[in-house]
């Protein structure tokens, strides 16, 4: 009984990847148009500028924010390049859509910004569990990163994984 115990994920040289430490992190601001409009349904072009150009585009610094109109509303093109000009001088980042498909948007970001390098020939899990719900779109998009460089990409934990991709 004096066999000694071999941890056999240690020595199994399997990189694991965990996409929460790319989960965004900044801060979202919504910009919705909605109250800019007569009625909050129609978007007079005199009476929307005027309203944009008294609005405190402060609250907006070095936030990533996303415009979107909770109206069901037709907004012309030209209204969301409108928001975008007053915007960019102060905003970190401009998105269209809500919070969630900032956020969303932001995380591709960072995982297409992923230098690959490290992972060149390797055997991948990519984490499943944790603290951090990560939706199905992060999945999708760190297989599309690291097909390409890694030996095989698995999906779980390192005691327990489900094979996605073996290179051939």
């Amino acid at each position: 009984m004096s066999e000694e115990i071999v941890n056999k994920v240690a020595q199994s040289q399997l990189v694991t990847l965990d996409l929460e430490s790319y989960f965004p992190a900044e801060e979202i601001a919504v910009f919705d148009l909605k109250p800019h409009l007569f009625m909050e349904l129609i978007l007079k072009e005199k009476e929307f500028r005027a309203a944009l150009q008294s609005n405190d585009w402060s609250v907006y610094q070095d936030k990533v924010v996303a415009v979107t109109c909770t109206a069901d509303a037709i907004i012309p093109m030209w209204a969301y390049m409108l928001v975008g000009s007053y915007l960019q001088p102060v905003a970190k980042d401009i998105v269209f859509g809500d919070e969630a498909t900032a956020r969303q948007q932001l995380f591709i970001q960072k995982i297409e910004s992923i230098d690959t390098t490290p992972y060149i020939d390797k055997r991948i899990v990519v984490k499943g569990c944790g603290d951090i719900p990560i939706g199905e779109f992060a999945y999708l998009a760190i297989t599309k990163k690291l097909m390409p460089v890694a030996r095989s990409i698995m999906y779980g934990e390192p005691c327990s994984t489900v094979p996605i991709f073996k290179k051939k």
